[in-house]
């Protein structure tokens, strides 16, 4: 069944989670210095439910609005900064944790005591 209005044009409807893929893709970019756990975390379902969302347009893309599939476009490049950005935060702390242990394991912790 189709929606359809008095003139016989069919109403479309939105996307699927179109409006929740943008608002997981702006909280990826917003909460990616939060050690960069929640930005992929969020990035990664943005991507997801936006693949499928992007599915479903391509198959009929009459049945759905313009607007709905433009902010479910944004949110997938939101999603896909915010997953870059949280990558590069991760790979930081890592690094720097690394550079930490390596300088602390370096001191002449022997020669400190004596």
């Amino acid at each position: 069944m189709e929606n359809q209005n008095q003139n016989n044009v069919v109403a479309q409807q939105a996307l699927p989670n179109s409006t929740a893929i943008l608002v997981l893709g702006i909280i990826s970019i917003a909460l990616c210095w939060c050690y960069g756990v929640i930005g992929v975390t969020l990035g990664i379902i943005a991507l997801v439910l936006s693949g499928k969302s992007m599915a479903l347009y391509k198959a009929n893309s009459e049945a759905y609005s313009v607007g709905s599939y433009n902010n479910a476009k944004a949110g997938k490049i939101c999603a896909i900064i915010g997953l870059c950005l949280s990558w590069l935060v991760l790979i930081w702390i890592v690094v720097y944790f690394i550079f930490i242990g390596a300088l602390i394991t370096s001191l002449p912790w022997d020669m400190m005591y004596k």
